[in-house]
């Protein structure tokens, strides 16, 4: 039986959620959230819709316990109102720290021993603590981190050169935040390397785009909702189908010595591979930036 967890059914966990139930992702899904009414609501939701979608799934609410044998759990709780105020997605780690605690030993509690992906912000902060408390390996615990980031600049970029995105190729690093970067080296358009095709000018005005587009949405919006969802759920299914799926998240990094967005082969353990990239002199120093950035953020919670 294909079974996985949501935490928190809010903007981005319901659409979560929806997913799995819509595309039969999982035989049984186990939701759990702070707001009792919320949660009952979505699942009844759900079961009113069931006799419409051509897939059947068992929907269980409010019990950690349920999730002792769950394949994969994601966790989305937080508050993205704060980040969308701020620019920042620090803006939460102070609430979601504590969430990642509680959730995090409530999983521990219950005897979860499967794969936990993270969608809440600080991404890599957050799998930071979600793993210390849970006590699973590092490879079973990570995060969406620069998946969608890196969707973004495909979509920058693929616009730019009227191609599709999913002919674009290459990176966006480090923290799924402020000190992200887009990965000029690695980035190809139909197997040429993008600094072949572009300009340096090009290159440059297009770096800040992706990041854009998000704060648009989020502005817009007040949340995002349906690409995070996407990548969160794109990565359980490489968990629970063994994909190998070479793609980044959130990931520990042990030369780096952080969680932090990197690419990784994703498959039934977890964080099967971590594979190691040749960047230049300027992205090594963005990259080791980024490192100190989640690093010094992390640190502060045991001074709180």
């Amino acid at each position: 039986m294909r079974k996985l967890g949501v935490i928190g059914i809010g903007n981005v966990g319901v659409t979560v959620a929806y997913t799995i139930v819509s595309q039969g992702i999982a035989d049984e899904l186990v939701m759990i959230d702070a707001n009792d009414k919320k949660v009952l609501a979505e699942k009844l939701d759900f079961e009113d819709a069931m006799p419409r979608m051509p897939y059947h799934t068992e929907i269980k609410i409010q019990d950690y316990a349920d999730l002792k044998d769950a394949d994969v759990v994601i966790t989305a709780f937080g508050d993205i109102q704060a980040s969308v105020r701020t620019g920042n997605r620090f803006a939460e780690f102070e609430i979601n720290s504590k969430n990642a605690v509680e959730v995090g030993r409530k999983l521990k509690e219950a005897g979860f021993n499967g794969v936990l992906i993270n969608i809440s912000n600080p991404c890599d902060a957050i799998t930071t603590i979600l793993q210390q408390e849970t006590g699973l390996p590092r490879n079973r615990v990570f995060g969406t981190g620069t998946f969608l980031d890196t969707a973004r600049m495909q979509h920058v970029v693929g616009d730019y050169l009227h191609q599709d995105s999913r002919n674009i190729d290459g990176y966006v690093l480090g923290e799924h935040g402020n000190s992200q970067f887009n990965a000029w080296s690695t980035v190809r358009a139909n197997n040429k390397l993008i600094t072949e095709i572009l300009s340096q000018a090009e290159i440059e005005a297009l770096d800040s785009k992706p990041s854009e587009g998000a704060w648009t949405v989020a502005s817009g919006k007040g949340y995002t909702s349906y690409a995070i969802a996407t990548c969160g759920v794109r990565l359980a299914q490489a968990v629970m189908s063994n994909a190998k799926l070479f793609a980044p998240a959130s990931v520990y990094v042990e030369s780096l010595g952080t969680y932090i967005g990197y690419p990784a082969i994703i498959g039934a353990d977890g964080v099967e591979e971590v594979v190691e990239l040749k960047l230049n002199a300027k992205e090594e120093e963005q990259l080791a930036r980024s490192v100190q950035y989640i690093k010094d953020h992390v640190a502060q919670l045991g001074k709180d």
